[in-house]
């Protein structure tokens, strides 16, 4: 029996997280916390998925019938992304598929894109479909974008691309930036933000005032290029300046947390050349860049803070078959 094995990685947001909704770059990079996707072909003309880290267990639904009515939450992704690779290649074939993870989807690391690049994947090379890169992002995003209805695509880029990358809006540049293992420390609020709702609420503040919210987004941007140069050059202590100026920018939106807040200063008042929060906010994760004589001092003040630290390494390998 043929089976395929496929992995891609999660990422964390370092720069430019809301302006990049609205046609402005950021800068993410791939972390080595993976998702993996299983996948063989089967007689029966039935999608079988199961995926115990998200409660899913032995759901079976038609090839035929994919999506024709309500899904599990868990399984949404891959089942539309099988749908939409069958569609795009005229295929309809029976497929057993396992999805496992490195990390909780509570952590914000983009578990939803991850599997969404692995399940396509593993689906072109089981039926010998060569994807470029790039066609394997637009399906992928697309993918992502039947279920939210909203998103930039920089999650599902660095699950494509791995590295560390200057992303502009639905893939209009796609940019490696050459830089070392960046030292950050990565800390977990311990609450799991509703991204979709933030963005939401953002866009009725920019609805509100748009002139100030777009100035907001261009200041980001300004701040996202030089960061870019600071990576380019291996200059933390300059790139931790910037993220507490974008930190500052992000709390005017609305979208920073007390929590969030209290393990920033934490972390800075500790050494960290600088932090803010990593994705839409409401919670998930914070990020802090720390000399390594400081990141024990670092990770303890972020504790205490309440925060759980996680073990993040960046600038990753992106889609791989394993």
């Amino acid at each position: 029996m043929q089976s395929i094995t496929t992995s891609a990685p999660g990422k964390l947001l370092l720069m430019g997280e809301h302006a990049v909704v609205y046609d402005h770059p950021c800068i993410v990079t791939a972390v080595n916390h993976r998702m993996k996707i299983r996948l063989f072909l089967t007689d029966d003309n039935q999608m079988t998925l199961n995926a115990p880290d998200v409660e899913v267990m032995n759901y079976q639904k038609s090839v035929s019938s994919l999506v024709s009515h309500d899904m599990p939450k868990g399984a949404q992704f891959v089942e539309i992304a099988v749908r939409n690779f069958f569609q795009t290649y005229h295929l309809k074939q029976g497929i057993n598929i396992t999805s496992t993870s490195d990390f909780s989807s509570q952590f914000g690391f983009g578990s939803s894109s991850a599997v969404t690049v692995a399940t396509i994947k593993a689906l072109s090379e089981i039926f010998d479909k060569s994807m470029s890169d790039r066609e394997l992002f637009d399906l992928s995003y697309k993918t992502v974008l039947d279920i939210q209805g909203k998103g930039s695509g920089f999650d599902v880029a660095a699950a494509v691309y791995g590295g560390t990358l200057f992303f502009v809006t639905g893939g209009k540049r796609i940019e490696p930036i050459s830089v070392q293992n960046i030292p950050l420390v990565v800390g977990y609020t311990g609450v799991k933000a509703d991204t979709v709702k933030i963005i939401e609420r953002v866009k009725k503040i920019a609805d509100q005032y748009p002139i100030f919210v777009e100035g907001i987004y261009g200041l980001i941007e300004e701040l996202v290029k030089e960061a870019k140069t600071c990576l380019e050059k291996n200059n933390f202590a300059e790139f931790g300046k910037l993220m507490i100026m974008n930190q500052g920018l992000l709390e005017s939106l609305g979208v920073s947390t007390e929590k969030l807040s209290q393990m920033n200063s934490g972390a800075i008042k500790a050494g960290a050349y600088g932090a803010k929060l990593s994705g839409a906010g409401g919670g998930d994760c914070m990020i802090a860049v720390a000399p390594a004589e400081k990141r024990s001092e670092v990770s303890t003040a972020i504790e205490k803070s309440g925060g759980t630290i996680i073990d993040v390494q960046t600038n990753t390998n992106g889609i791989r078959v394993e």
